[in-house]
């Protein structure tokens, strides 16, 4: 805000920034560990976490679409719950969907991202999208939001909160007893889909543009430097 007034480099800040570092080194060498970052949902994750959703039900249904689109969208939570039926089209390829607004995109100008068809029935994007659309379809709600929270007894209400995408998350990797599955969030699928793009051999600037971060974010680059530092580990193949 300071700077937006017009008053650029006030207050300085060296002063507060040494202190910070002071105090991250002690924590650190008390043993504390900084930031945790949500771990990233694998391909295999993500199959076992489909197949802890009860498919006979709306609310596994609409899970699987959730888990899906999560990762093949690179998804922040607010763009999920901001999905509507008309964001989606099917097209011969696959889907295309709209995000109307997002976190980079700061004049909500839109972008549209391409999602291929996939080759496994728990996971093909088209397959679940068809699946959770004929459950809106069966009850009358072909517009408006495209995610929404549903009852006990399988009626469905408004929006999903983006609260709850954490909690679904969350649950569904605690019953399929994924490792750590109780520092799972949201941000696991965004991360799932950048870490098995790149694995995939997919270039760093076409997952920055597909997940919509930007051409610099040093958080695709933390993705990055965890796959490699297995893949191009200096410890591979010295016969250990």
């Amino acid at each position: 805000m300071h700077r937006l007034a017009g008053h650029t480099n006030q207050p300085t800040t060296d002063a507060a920034r040494l202190a910070l570092r002071a105090y991250k080194r002690a924590r650190a060498e008390a043993g504390a560990r900084g930031q945790r970052e949500a771990p990233p949902v694998s391909i295999d994750t993500l199959r076992a976490m489909i197949s802890a959703c009860d498919l006979n039900t709306r609310i596994g249904i609409r899970d699987r679409l959730l888990l899906v689109l999560g990762l093949a969208l690179m998804g922040r939570r607010s763009e999920l719950v901001a999905l509507t039926c008309d964001d989606i089209l099917e097209v011969s390829d696959g889907l295309e969907v709209t995000i109307r607004t997002s976190k980079t995109d700061k004049d909500s100008r839109g972008e549209t991202i391409a999602i291929p068809r996939g080759s496994h029935p728990l996971t093909d994007p088209v397959a679940v999208w068809s699946d959770w659309t004929a459950v809106l379809t069966e009850a009358g709600q072909t517009s408006g939001r495209l995610l929404r929270r549903i009852d006990r007894h399988g009626n469905l209400g408004p929006r999903l909160g983006a609260d709850a995408v954490n909690v679904i998350v969350r649950d569904l990797a605690i019953r399929a007893a994924v490792p750590g599955a109780e520092t799972f969030t949201a941000h696991s699928l965004r991360a799932g889909g950048a870490t098995v793009a790149y694995a995939a051999g997919v270039p760093v600037s076409v997952i920055a543009k597909h997940g919509r971060w930007a051409p610099a974010s040093p958080v695709v680059l933390r993705y990055i430097r965890a796959v490699d530092r297995w893949r191009d580990n200096a410890m591979r193949n010295v016969g250990l």
